[in-house]
This record gives structure tokens, C-alpha cells and sequence, in this order.
């Protein structure tokens, strides 16, 4: 198709030779059929010269957190017979904007390489691509554009910050409490399921009857410790939140708290708002942070109906609720989860607390509060210090 300048060129070349209908003069006509011919001559080299290649990308690095910065390589292979000329590559980020590259001449078969940096900022699940190739004559009067390659996905997920500190919660005997999970490398778990072999599995786990029976190597799943389990909830209600910047905070909270209880050994479940991200996922710290990163308010939630459905398949330990302002329904979801816990730590953000907080506090369970515009690791610390054991 013919680009603005050389639908100019086509335009002047057009008035001229009606100026020279009128006129007669013989350089009008000269320079009508020297504009014409010329966009004519790159409207076919163009088309005869149709970009067709692949391109593929890699990202670095793989996790990306709100506010760091992805290097995203690009190859380009020609995959025509004939030579690519004139040729711009652009590949566009969702909402972050695009990168534009010259690529100059590429003979079959032959391949170029850039990279450009993206600022991951805000969080979310963005789409690079796929790439625009775009070929044009010299004088760019006429370019054709081609699809090339599929679209990435990228993730960026909430942005993180260090915690310390973790919850004193009572194991299967009342009598005994743990102050961090306690893992027994030696069997001392309790027994659970099999499950087919992983990568990385210990040996000494083989279930050997079993991998006779189905000619697969079969590893004996050992249930985790009652007192390193944890279920962090995140209200995603919008009538919770004063605004934008609360519920990201509070976003902020959920992904921080992940990130440290995992680091720490809990099994961590996560709800927000959605299906329940399990820690037994095969990577449970990126699924948990992937609905991070796409998690969104939502209208006319239920949160008391959802804590019936969760307390199902609760299984104990430390329960989490991040929210903005507390209500009496949040009150009384923690009311039907609480029974399955033996610990709860409710985090709000909002400009100033609410009254809610206290009768939470009255039930025993640990409160922390923060403005939109506070961190949350000195809040938890100071929160946590005379009801947690500190690390």
C-alpha cells in the first residue's frame, strides 16, 4: 500500500498533468509521468518484495517484579529466496509501548539480532508482540507489512519487600507450639499419597512395591506439617478500598507475605477473589504471583460465602487476611476460617484504621495497619513482635 508521502507524490503527479492539459506546458507533463511512474515502480518493487521471516524472542530475566527493568532479545531469520531490503522491525508491548528497529538488507537464510529494555511498571500480564515487519521502497512512497512470529507473554508481578518474622501457631498437640516450621528429612512426617517421580525427587523416597506394580518410579508424598501450612486472603472487594492505591498496597502486602512464608518453609495457599492457588502447584511462588499480577477489584463478592467454601479444604496454621477497610462480613469470614487457625494476622491499608480492626484484635488475632503510601515491613515487624516469634 502506498504511504502518505507517496500518496502525495501520486496526488502531485496527478494535479500536474491536469495543469499541463490546461497549460501545455511540456515539463508539467514531464514531471506528472516522473511522480507517477515512480510510485508505480515502488508499489511493485514492494509487492514482489514481501518480507517473510521468523522471529523469536528471549527475556531476561524470567521473573520480573513491578518496578524492574526485562531485556527482551529479538532474532529475525529471512526465510524468503530473495534478499530483504529496507525492511523495520516493530515489536509492541501491551500497554507499554513499542520498539522500532532498521534492519537494513538480510539475504536468505540470514539472520540479525537487537534488544531493547522495557520498564516493568505497572504490574500485570502484559503481550509482546507479535512482531510488525514492515518493507519499503528507498524514497518510502509504498510499504507492505507482515505478521511475524507469535506473541509472548509477559508477567510482572507485584513489587516485594522483606519481612521478618513468622507466626507461633499450635501443632497437632495442643500442648506444643512451633515458632518456625520444622521439616524431618528422616520421615518423619506423616504419610500422604504417591506421586509419579520428579526431577530433583529424593531417592529415598521410592516407594519401590508400588514402582514394580506400574513400571514407574512412584515417590511417597509426605504431608506437610500442620503448624507450616498458611492460607493468605486477599479481599478483592472494591467497596473495601478507598482508592487505587490502597488496593495496590494491599496487593503489594499479599505478594510480600507469600514470598516470605514460602521462603520460610510454610505451605502456602493463596485466594484472591478467584480459585485458590495451592502450594502444592509445581511452582508455587510463580502461580501465586501470576493472579497477583492480574488481580483486580471486584463487584458484589461475597466474602462470607467464599470463607464457607475455603474453610472445605482448610487445613490450619496461620491465616492472613489483606484487605483496605475491614467490615463485619470480613469479621465474620474470619469467624467460619478462624476455627480451622491457629493464628490470625489482619492487614488494612487505608488513610485512617477502622473501628473493625479492634474487634479483630478482641478475638485474638494480630493487626497490622498501614497508609497507601506506607511500607509494610517496619508495620508487620512492629505488629508481629510481641505475638510472633521474630527471626
Amino acid at each position: 500500500m502506498l504511504t502518505e508521502r507517496g500518496w502525495a507524490g501520486l496526488g502531485a503527479g496527478v494535479a500536474l498533468g491536469f495543469l499541463w492539459m490546461g497549460l501545455g506546458e511540456l515539463e508539467l507533463l514531464t514531471s506528472a509521468l516522473v511522480l507517477v511512474t515512480g510510485v508505480i515502480i515502488a508499489f511493485v518493487l514492494v509487492r514482489l518484495s514481501s518480507p517473510t521471516a521468523a522471529v523469536t524472542r528471549q527475556l531476561r530475566p524470567n521473573l520480573v517484579h513491578e518496578g524492574d527493568q526485562a531485556s527482551v532479545s529479538v532474532e529475525v531469520v529471512n526465510l524468503s529466496r530473495r534478499s530483504m531490503r529496507n525492511v523495520v522491525l516493530e515489536d509492541t508491548v501491551s500497554d507499554l509501548g513499542s520498539a522500532r528497529f532498521a534492519l537494513g538488507k538480510l539475504k536468505p537464510g540470514q539472520s540479525a539480532k537487537a534488544s531493547y529494555q522495557i520498564l516493568c511498571r505497572p504490574r500485570g500480564v502484559y503481550v509482546i508482540g507479535p512482531a510488525f515487519l514492515t518493507a519499503s521502497d528507498p524514497l518510502r512512497l509504498a510499504s507492505l507489512s507482515s505478521v511475524a512470529g507469535q506473541g509472548d507473554r509477559l508477567i510482572v508481578y507485584p513489587a516485594v519487600e522483606d519481612l521478618e518474622g513468622f507466626p507461633v501457631v499450635r501443632g497437632l498437640d495442643p500442648s506444643v507450639q512451633a515458632a518456625k516450621p520444622e521439616f524431618s528429612h528422616s520421615g518423619g512426617e506423616d504419610f500422604f499419597t504417591l506421586r509419579e517421580y520428579r526431577i530433583g525427587d529424593d531417592l529415598r523416597r521410592v516407594h519401590w512395591p508400588s514402582t514394580a506394580k506400574r513400571d514407574k518410579l512412584m515417590i511417597r508424598q509426605l504431608e506437610t506439617p500442620w503448624q507450616a501450612r498458611a492460607l493468605v486472603m486477599l479481599d478483592v472487594r472494591t467497596s473495601s478500598y478507598d482508592n487505587a492505591a490502597a488496593f495496590e498496597r494491599a496487593v503489594r502486602g499479599a505478594a510480600s507475605v507469600i514470598r516470605h512464608l514460602l521462603k520460610e518453609g510454610f505451605s502456602t495457599d493463596l485466594w484472591a477473589g478467584g480459585a485458590t492457588v495451592s502450594s502444592q502447584e509445581s511452582s508455587p511462588y510463580a502461580a501465586a504471583m501470576e493472579t497477583l499480577a492480574g488481580a483486580e477489584p471486584q463487584d458484589d463478592l461475597d466474602i462470607k460465602a467464599a470463607a464457607t467454601h475455603l474453610r472445605r479444604a482448610a487445613r490450619g496454621g496461620a491465616l492472613v487476611m489483606v484487605t483496605g477497610n475491614p467490615d463485619p462480613e470480613l469479621l465474620a469470614a474470619q469467624r467460619l476460617l478462624g476455627r480451622d487457625f491457629g493464628r490470625t494476622v489482619a492487614m488494612s491499608v487505608s488513610e485512617t484504621p477502622s473501628p473493625v480492626l479492634v474487634q479483630f484484635q478482641r478475638i485474638g488475632a494480630v493487626t497490622i495497619h498501614v497508609s497507601p503510601h506506607e511500607t509494610w515491613a517496619s508495620a508487620w515487624l512492629q505488629g508481629v513482635r510481641n505475638a510472633w516469634a521474630t527471626a
